[in-house]
């Protein structure tokens, strides 16, 4: 655990010394987040070590709820520092959106998901929440109740097919999510025996707690907190979406003559296996494991051979999948070996 922590925490301390006192601490957060967790994953190439699935992880469940719960005062910080009243010049605001959008989307969205995926319901509720203070509490539905039933078929908004660039998925993945978790949900509860009252739909939620959060950040910062605390939503939003387009790309499910997609199995989720990157988003790189056992807390997620392999780190695919043309001419020969071997098998 002790790799996790460091992961998670240092830069979240060093985002926190950064707000505070500005300077040279906004640009050693930003580059921890970067460059240090780039050249970490290039010195370490495989995190090999494998746990028991079944065991259990009480400080994994620690950290997780530790951070889930830090991540509320802190996006508080984060617009007062970016938006609000810390005297910070212009440059080092801008350091700090990017640091903070960077940390709620590669630490907090790891954070959220694996709290959404407990059994106790109210780490459950603390995962929504997270989500909802990133302004995209829908994903927790539409990731539950969507994605992991219809992942790698056209009835997934999250699963990009071959050819499709980011830019193109992003702009009709996120009100797909949106909708598709909320036909889910509503179709849940139409299923109750005795329907829940309308104020308890799991939406209702998201958007008034969306909108509790645009009122604390103007009463934070004014104009100027609404917009920095819009730019830090949008920049971790932005994380969350290139983190499912760079975890599904092109891996389609086979379809019977009935129409049945097969199950879904190791092979429909890129992976990287870098050591760093993967501490850091509580092993969510590690996603063939996680789909085909939801359940399996994140310190005992394993890598086998026959789990898809990103060809360069998560982080540094990201910025790739931001360049469409070079993100399909890295991503051609390894998505043709998968096609190949999915013939062969």
């Amino acid at each position: 655990m002790i790799f996790f922590d460091i992961a998670t925490l240092l830069p979240l301390l060093l985002l926190v010394a950064g707000a505070l006192f500005g300077g040279a601490w906004v640009w050693v957060a930003v580059l921890c987040i970067t460059v240090l967790t780039w050249a970490l994953d290039h010195l370490v190439q495989r995190a090999a070590a494998r746990r028991d699935p079944g065991s259990e992880f009480p400080a994994g469940t620690g950290l997780a709820v530790g951070l889930g719960l830090a991540m509320l005062p802190l996006m508080a910080l984060a617009v007062w520092a970016v938006g609000g009243g810390s005297g910070h010049d212009t440059v080092h605001r801008l350091g700090l959106l990017v640091g903070f959008g960077l940390f709620y989307g590669q630490v907090g969205h790891p954070c959220a998901h694996e709290l959404i995926h407990k059994p106790a319901r109210w780490q459950q509720m603390l995962g929504r929440v997270v989500y909802v203070v990133m302004l995209i509490g829908h994903h927790a539905s539409s990731h539950l109740r969507v994605h992991h039933r219809h992942v790698g078929t056209e009835a997934d908004p999250a699963s990009a097919p071959a050819g499709l660039g980011f830019w193109r998925y992003a702009v009709r993945a996120w009100p797909g999510s949106f909708m598709a978790g909320l036909r889910a949900e509503s179709a849940l509860r139409a299923r109750a025996q005795v329907p829940p009252p309308g104020w308890t739909h799991p939406y209702v939620g998201y958007v008034t707690g969306a909108l509790f959060c645009l009122l604390l950040a103007v009463l934070i910062g004014g104009v100027l907190g609404l917009l920095a605390y819009l730019g830090i939503a949008a920049y971790a939003q932005l994380q969350i979406l290139l983190s499912d387009y760079l975890q599904h790309y092109g891996l389609r499910r086979k379809v019977d003559a009935d129409g049945r997609p097969e199950p879904v199995g190791p092979r429909h989720s890129w992976n990287g296996p870098q050591f760093w990157s993967s501490a850091m988003m509580l092993n969510a790189p590690r996603h063939s494991h996680h789909h085909t056992n939801p359940g399996v807390p994140y310190p005992a997620l394993d890598l086998t051979g026959d789990m898809p392999t990103l060809p360069r780190t998560v982080p540094v695919m990201a910025v790739v999948a931001l360049i469409p043309p070079l993100w399909h001419r890295m991503m051609a020969r390894p998505l043709a070996r998968w096609s190949q071997d999915r013939q062969e098998n």
